[in-house]
């Protein structure tokens, strides 16, 4: 089989350059892109090998991640000035090949899309406490309206009952993977070059009502007493889908890149607390007694940090295939 040297597009260029910017897992970057043809289409594909396989079995978190490296695509499609044209899951057999992304007509970009398009470099994880401040009511909605413009569901929980039974939940699904050797090992491979910042690292993991990953065992060194742990939490929020398949977990990626950008874009960044998600018995729990049957894909804090860190990310020469075939082997 013949493989193409060509040098990529300008746009291809562009739009790898924006996906690469989305969140994943311990900044595992699972997905890889296609340009198809030159500048006539980008393909969004999960980089399996990059998956973490203890922490994501089933590889919905995998998916996630590409769903918001897609959103990120749509937005520098846009932000070229033409509309996307998206179709999901193209190839039923290949479930790796995660979505398309076209050039439909050219329209004038809008400042709400140049206002997202704007945060995609701004956009950073937060990995411990926020600033002391409840995000305004307007903020707020305007997430949610986000959130539900993708077709997912932001419920923000700030009782004290809800907020108790997420801090028991992610408390639980904490413990259980830090006793795991092979789970904390996984964590902390994902930790310095290439992954997560270790500076983004320093503040203790159990400094906020939710729990923390250990990944400088922190944890194992000294405990950090219970009444220290409900400063700076942020506000605490679940997104989820009505259904749970590979549509919904792309779904999910796009909303809950879009919130993520929408936030950024009024200074307000983003800590994951997936834990419990990843184990099905306490993902089941969440379910039933938080989110009304919804399938709850992410659970977050957001807030103002005092300070944000850049995790590394792949060059595109490094994730873009100039041959489409390649991604198909």
């Amino acid at each position: 089989m013949s493989v193409s040297y060509e040098k990529p597009g300008h746009a291809a260029v562009h739009l790898t350059r924006a996906a690469s910017l989305a969140p994943s897992p311990h900044n595992s970057q699972p997905w890889f892109f296609v340009e198809e043809g030159h500048d006539h289409g980008f393909e969004v594909h999960a980089d399996v090998g990059r998956r973490m396989i203890l922490t994501d079995p089933g590889g919905r978190e995998m998916v996630i991640a590409c769903g918001a490296a897609l959103f990120n695509a749509r937005t520098a499609v846009r932000h070229l000035g033409f509309r996307p044209v998206v179709e999901l899951l193209p190839e039923p057999g290949s479930p790796a090949f995660l979505a398309r992304v076209g050039f439909a007509t050219h329209a004038p970009v809008t400042p709400d899309e140049a206002e997202l398009a704007d945060a995609i470099a701004r956009r950073h994880t937060h990995r411990g406490p926020f600033e002391d401040e409840s995000l305004p009511d307007d903020l707020v909605d305007e997430l949610r309206e986000h959130a539900r413009v993708e077709g997912a569901v932001l419920q923000v929980f700030d009782e004290s009952e809800e907020l108790d039974v997420l801090a028991e939940l992610v408390r639980t699904a904490e413990d259980t993977h830090r006793a795991d050797p092979g789970h904390a090992a996984e964590v902390m491979r994902g930790l310095g070059h290439g992954g997560v910042p270790v500076e983004a690292c320093r503040y203790h993991p159990d400094g906020t009502l939710l729990a923390g990953r250990d990944y400088l065992g922190l944890a194992r060194r000294y405990l950090l007493p219970s009444r220290r742990r409900h400063h700076g939490t942020g506000t605490v929020a679940v997104l989820s889908t009505p259904c749970d398949d590979r549509h919904d977990w792309l779904r999910s990626g796009q909303a809950l890149q879009r919130v993520l950008l929408a936030a950024a874009a009024r200074g307000v960044m983003a800590a994951f607390h997936t834990q419990p998600l990843e184990l099905p018995v306490l993902r089941a729990q969440l379910r039933h007694r938080l989110t009304a049957g919804n399938f709850p894909q992410t659970l977050l804090r957001l807030g103002h940090p005092a300070q944000t860190w850049t995790a590394p990310r792949r060059p595109p020469a490094e994730v873009l295939v100039r041959d489409g075939s390649l991604a198909r082997w």
